[in-house]
């Protein structure tokens, strides 16, 4: 015959299985949230956050920068600016050997 488990051996198990359905859960949810993230990805690339009309890579001063020729806006990438504001020696060369990170 079987032994019927106690309620604390019960409890445990439950308790078992409710922290593996919560960690199934945020592994789903976390799944949706980088999916969710590569279709915006897909849908805003290289798309002009102001109007979302295509944006243009062009070349200015040796770096290559997005354009959208219908508001004209200008849009740099992770660490463009700081090569702009390197290159510059006028009013953006002042701003950032004031404002600029220091080594």
């Amino acid at each position: 015959m079987a032994q019927r488990a106690s309620p604390k051996e019960e409890e445990y198990f439950l308790l078992q299985e409710a922290e593996r359905l919560r960690h199934l859960a945020a592994a789903r949810e976390k799944q949706l949230q980088v999916a969710e993230r590569e279709q915006r990805k897909t849908l805003h690339w290289m798309k002009c956050p102001k109007d979302g009309m295509d944006l243009v890579e062009v070349e200015l001063s040796g770096i290559k920068v997005d354009k959208c020729f219908t508001c004209e806006g200008v849009f740099l990438d992770a660490g463009e600016l700081e090569v702009v504001v390197k290159q510059e020696s006028g009013f953006l060369g002042r701003l950032n050997r004031i404002f600029g990170k220091r080594a």
